[in-house]
């Protein structure tokens, strides 16, 4: 996983202004490959319902992933009879590389894509855009697998979708329903916060997009469609869901290791409720307490399982004091990252060092509680012991959870001015006058068609290594809001 970017601050959820009528608010990016029969009608039948049914400006730019037919004559006779039709050329293959070229250089406030073969239902297009054009969310996906979808496919593409996405749940704890179905939207402003971080160029990188917003709290918006399977479909199925498995593998080893840095992707404050200070209402307090007890209650049972397994080879005050220690370095760990949110490696070990005089404490109230037992009487059984232990825990737990919050891991944000929105980079398309652009690096041409003008298009795309983030900015109206 790629780990030298800053993603920096995420823009602050607003409404988009309508703008000018010749600016594009939606910019819908149809990848494709080989497709010289399918691209026409579906190129017609979304321009006419895009006219027919959206309220604001829109483009769709047809990005082809190297064909060797002869897509690229056909989408450049598209561009050329339809003013809002563009094209972008891509030498080398990858649906997300074409998704990553076209949504970094495109203005557009909202980005969006779907296959074409359209097998998704176009009615769903405007419940998907209109969550992120109000600000309500920061990224929409259709879900074939949601309880109100209405999906005609065979039984082995059914089965492979739903292991698919139970592989993610159980792997990566991802909780949107349906991740590789060809039909999503991303906010300009979060997508250029999010790319550099995404790896895959091919058929994973929806799923490592969602993943990733999905960790760094973004509002991942979900709309059932109408879908029907296209039997022609030309997607090699094993050989896509080897590459799947290997992109799982390989985020779950990054968000494991800590080695993504999306605790970079902040928000300005205000923009999420948890975030306000409320007059009584500890930051976080209700939120932590709920992991706390959580990972307090698995690292009792994993206390006492040791403790019994020790016990077995060594005196009650030796096994306590290992049990104790083994399991208080588990506990730490798992509070530092779940109750209390620290990501990566950074203050790791001063943390367990303080953790381990949490833990002394905890061995100094349970020490003390079998010193007190065995005094009280010779020879106590075994489960009085566990019993004492069980009570001298919930103590020592009250204690450690408040020097957790207030001394291993405080909240040390300190309020301060907002974040001030750079100034806006010039338009890389000029519309809807005639356009032909270079994509440096990526060895893509744009033609974009209309009347008469030439652009070039400056963009760090294919070679990850070299993807550098852009200033997410706000779209907001007002000249004094700074978020």
């Amino acid at each position: 996983m790629r780990t030298d970017s800053s993603p920096g601050t995420l823009p602050a959820r607003e409404h988009l202004p309508a703008g000018d009528a010749g600016t594009p608010v939606l910019d819908v990016v149809i990848p494709v490959y080989n497709e010289e029969k399918d691209l026409p009608p579906c190129v017609r039948r979304l321009h006419e319902h895009l006219a027919r049914t959206f309220p604001y400006a829109f483009r769709i730019t047809i990005a082809d992933n190297a064909s060797t037919d002869t897509t690229p004559l056909v989408a450049a006779r598209l561009a050329a009879e339809i003013p809002e039709v563009g094209t972008v050329r891509l030498e080398l293959k990858g649906r997300g590389r074409a998704l990553r070229t076209v949504w970094s250089a495109s203005d557009a406030p909202v980005l969006a894509y779907m296959d074409v073969d359209l097998s998704t239902d176009l009615n769903a297009l405007l419940p998907l855009v209109a969550p992120l054009i109000s600000g309500h969310s920061d990224l929409a996906i259709g879900s074939r697998l949601a309880r109100a979808s209405r999906v005609v496919r065979g039984p082995k593409r059914e089965f492979i979708s739903r292991a698919y996405n139970l592989i993610l749940r159980g792997s990566l704890q991802a909780r949107f329903s349906d991740a590789q179905c060809g039909f999503k939207a991303i906010r300009r402003d979060v997508a250029q916060a999010l790319l550099p971080l995404v790896e895959d160029t091919g058929w994973f990188f929806d799923t490592e997009l969602l993943v990733l917003a999905e960790r760094a709290g973004l509002r991942i918006h979900e709309v059932p469609v109408d879908w029907v399977d296209d039997p022609d479909s030309t997607v090699h199925i094993v050989r896509t869901a080897t590459e799947d498995l290997k992109g799982v593998w390989r985020v779950g080893k990054a968000l494991a290791t800590g080695s993504l840095p999306l605790d970079r992707l902040t928000r300005p404050f205000g923009d999420d409720p948890r975030d306000r200070e409320l007059t009584g209402v500890p930051h976080g307090l209700a939120r932590q307490l709920v992991g706390f007890c959580v990972v307090g209650g698995l690292s009792t049972l994993f206390y006492l399982l040791l403790y019994s397994a020790f016990r077995q080879a060594v005196g009650p005050q030796t096994a306590n004091a290992l049990a104790l220690l083994v399991s208080a370095v588990a506990n730490t760990a798992a509070n530092r990252r779940l109750t209390f949110g620290v990501r990566g490696r950074g203050g790791a070990v001063r943390h367990q060092a303080q953790g381990l005089v949490v833990f002394g404490i905890g061995l100094v109230l349970t020490s003390g509680s079998l010193a007190a037992l065995n005094a009280a009487g010779d020879s106590p059984a075994h489960s009085t012991e566990l019993a004492v232990l069980i009570a001298a825990n919930l103590a020592a737990t009250v204690l450690r959870f408040l020097l957790f919050r207030a001394w291993v891991f405080p909240d040390r944000t300190e309020p301060g001015p907002l974040p001030t929105a750079p100034a806006p980079a010039p338009s890389p398309y000029t519309w809807p006058h005639q356009a032909t652009a270079h994509l440096r690096g990526t060895g893509a041409t744009t033609h974009l068609h209309g009347t008469e003008a030439n652009a070039h298009l400056h963009a760090t795309e294919t070679t990850d290594d070299t993807a550098r983030p852009r200033p997410a900015r706000p779209y907001s109206t007002d000249p004094g809001d700074t978020r």
